[in-house]
């Protein structure tokens, strides 16, 4: 762009990784508050738990905090409560056409595993970003997946035999809940 005094600006987008499954993340956190906001269901996202050691304080509204530690390793993002059960749930995005396991850790995994075991609903939402589709896929098929297979990822295949797509539309973004009816109210 040319501005009058012969400055020329260059625009390029950045792209900053510690911010990749923000899209996604955006549009569960605007899915949430439609149901929030229609008392369709209380979830939120979890705020992940950390230690703050050093602050820049030059005055109240320009604290900048320089030095932080996770203070235990984070469950999973979100969780809440839909008709009397608890929700729990991972969201993550992935450029591949495969989601690598590494994305979600052990911890994660076995935090699922328990809440399940204490009869709440526990699933993941997996967001090919370079294809724009989003799945759900309860944790029962995850389990089954890793204690059947030696793949260091699941593929995309895998999401689209035993998960659900997720349309987007206008609201709710992501309409999560809709799959949650179908495999545990009405029975699928």
């Amino acid at each position: 762009m040319n501005y009058p005094t012969g400055v020329k600006k260059d625009y390029e987008k950045e792209v900053y990784h510690g911010n990749r499954g923000m899209a996604l993340e955006d549009d569960i956190n605007e899915t949430n508050q439609y149901y929030l906001n229609n008392n369709i269901a209380v979830i939120h996202k979890k705020p992940t738990p950390i230690s703050i050691r050093k602050v820049d304080y030059p005055s109240r509204l320009e604290a900048v905090i320089k030095e932080a530690y996770f203070k235990v390793p984070s469950t999973t993002d979100y969780n809440g409560i839909y008709k009397g059960k608890y929700i729990d749930f991972e969201a993550k995005e992935t450029r591949h056409l495969y989601f690598p396991l590494a994305n979600i850790h052990k911890h994660q995994i076995e935090h699922l595993r328990k809440v399940v075991n204490h009869g709440g609903i526990g699933f993941i939402i997996v967001r090919f970003s370079k294809l724009g589709e989003t799945y759900y896929l309860s944790v029962q098929k995850l389990f089954s997946f890793l204690e059947t297979s030696t793949r260091k990822s699941i593929p995309r295949e895998y999401f689209m035999t035993k998960g659900h797509l997720l349309k987007e539309k206008y609201s709710p973004r992501l309409d999560y809940l809709n799959i949650v009816d179908k495999i545990y109210f009405e029975g699928e």
